[in-house]
Parts: C-alpha cells; sequence; structure tokens
C-alpha cells in the first residue's frame, strides 16, 4: 500500500514538472478577455518637479473601466528627492496633479474613469489629506 502511494505520488510530481497545468487556467484568461480589461503596464514618468528640489511620478497603475465601458488607466504617484522615494499611498489618479505651495501637491482621487474627491498631499511625508 505504501508503495502503491509513493508510485503515485512519484508520477504526479512528474506530470507537474514536465509541464502540467492547472485545469481552470483557460478559464481565468477567458473571463478577462470577457471583461475587456488588459493589464496596464505603463512606465514610470514624471508629472512634476517643485524649485525646492521634489519630483512627482507617476508610479503603479491599474485598469479601470466607466458606465459606458470605455477603459482607462488610474496611475499612483511616488514624491522623489535625491535617493528618497515615497509613495502617495491610495490615490489613483487619471490626471496630473497641480502645485500648491513648494511642499503640497493636490489631486483627485479617480474610480471607475472618474474623478472624485481631491486631496492634498504633503511632499514631505506623501500623506494625501482630503480637502473637498
Amino acid at each position: 500500500m505504501m508503495r502503491a502511494h509513493l508510485l503515485f505520488t512519484s508520477a504526479l510530481l512528474t506530470a507537474l514538472a514536465c509541464g502540467g497545468s492547472r485545469p481552470d487556467a483557460g478559464a481565468d484568461a477567458a473571463e478577462s478577455e470577457d471583461e475587456g480589461m488588459v493589464a496596464a503596464r505603463v512606465s514610470d514618468s514624471l508629472i512634476l518637479s517643485t524649485p525646492a528640489g521634489y519630483q512627482v511620478w507617476y508610479s503603479g497603475s491599474r485598469p479601470a473601466r466607466d458606465d459606458n465601458g470605455q477603459v482607462c488607466v488610474e496611475r499612483t504617484m511616488q514624491i522623489r528627492r535625491d535617493s528618497t522615494r515615497v509613495n502617495i499611498p491610495l490615490l489613483y489618479t487619471g490626471a496630473a496633479p497641480f502645485l500648491v505651495n513648494d511642499s503640497t501637491i493636490e489631486a483627485a482621487i479617480w474610480l471607475n474613469c472618474r474623478p472624485g474627491n481631491v486631496y492634498r498631499v504633503n511632499l514631505r511625508t506623501g500623506l494625501p489629506v482630503r480637502v473637498r
């Protein structure tokens, strides 16, 4: 009995090592095609620079869709200065922020390809605070 179990386990491991795939792998691909959503593969890009030496970059991204089915890319931002990198948490946007003063930017949070609440972000800490 033990030998039969070992043979079965060995055969299973061999099949997996030789390229066996999950039976539901095709289902995941078909579902994402049905949604029409393509993973957003965009590179980091500089949005703005301040006289104080801060740079704001688009960094991460996610695909989104509006009520009419139009697809867009919503981006996260990162603050860079010298070798310091500070991610702005949970603030996906679809439009470039603007500089309020030498230590603050303002940006709208986006959801489903539409702007929502507006946040001010401290360039030193990266923390967003809702203003409206």
